[in-house]
């Protein structure tokens, strides 16, 4: 399983650029595989930096490192806008970029941007339409229930970028596997992935013709002697996760009551121990957020770079 740092998520308070330039380049001092880069909503308190240009930087400025967005709200970009920002970071960072792409839940759609969240399943299927097509310089002409396109992009050199979604649902599961490489999932515990991710986004590809599609875990991570205070710092700033509809879902399976249970906290023998599991339940690959003190963060670090070399 591939080890990962998920950068720039500002745990510690808002962030500037150069200092999430920082969190990738120490991923990728680490060996780590790739440094993802979430799009956090406009909300007070949190540093919302363009994901996608904070990739071209970060890229930019740190060589070899894989690069993702994890993730970008189709809802605010039309998809040939999105195609054509992928593919000049694509161009940026030399072909390095997973685009990791999603439709959010209601309660962040409505309140915060406007849009009805009406039959989101059918909207990024119509997305991918048209999305999928214009990275890979091929002409697009949709018109559709929720979207109409019209063009081409033409980028000479650019490899299209591969496109997972954030797909947690049965149906959202389904469609990543029919048309995307896989899913990125947070807040979903390893029962989940084992009897509910792997399983039906596998049988959706394999109908469709496709490879083995990755199955992305996000999942905050602290290596540390005092779990207690670990969880309790999670707890402060995360329980109310899975309050919203999808997460509550996930959680649901997985036979928990809060977001914080599903959190890695332990020692170096018991987070290896559940990244096994993980492996063994289908995940391909761990986004993994840091956090507590900075003295588990560098500890915490110190293990994924371990167990990933």
């Amino acid at each position: 399983m591939r080890i990962s740092l998920n950068a720039a998520v500002g745990m510690g308070g808002p962030q500037t650029v150069p200092h999430a330039v920082e969190e990738v380049a120490g991923a990728a001092d680490n060996g780590l595989a790739a440094a993802w880069l979430p799009q956090m909503p406009p909300w007070a308190g949190i540093a919302g930096w363009d994901a996608l240009t904070v990739a071209a930087v970060a890229g930019a400025a740190v060589p070899g490192i894989g690069l993702g967005t994890s993730v970008v709200v189709a809802q605010t970009r039309h998809p040939l806008t999105l195609a054509g920002q992928a593919l000049t970071v694509q161009s940026a960072v030399g072909n390095r970029l997973t685009l990791g792409i999603g439709v959010s839940q209601a309660p962040v759609i409505e309140p915060t941007f406007g849009y009805p969240f009406e039959r989101p399943v059918r909207y990024l299927r119509e997305y991918l339409e048209v999305l999928l097509p214009a990275l890979a310089g091929e002409p697009v002409e949709h018109k559709g229930e929720a979207l109409i396109a019209n063009g081409q992009l033409t980028f000479p050199g650019v490899t299209a970028p591969p496109v997972v979604l954030a797909a947690l649902g049965p149906q959202m599961l389904r469609l990543a596997g029919e048309l995307t490489e896989g899913t990125v999932t947070l807040w979903t515990g390893v029962r989940t992935i084992s009897e509910h991710i792997t399983p039906r986004i596998t049988a959706a590809a394999e109908t469709a013709g496709r490879p083995q599609p990755r199955v992305i875990v996000g999942s905050l991570v602290c290596v540390t002697d005092d779990p207690d205070s670990a969880r309790a710092l999670a707890a402060e700033r995360f329980a109310g996760a899975g309050q919203l509809p999808s997460y509550g879902a996930m959680l649901e399976i997985e036979g928990v009551a809060s977001a914080v249970d599903v959190i890695l906290v332990g020692t170096e023998e018991q987070i290896a121990a559940d990244l096994r599991r993980y492996e063994e339940a289908g995940a391909s690959e761990l986004i993994a957020v840091l956090f507590g003190t900075a003295e588990d963060q560098a500890r915490t670090m110190r293990f994924l770079s371990a167990i990933n070399n």
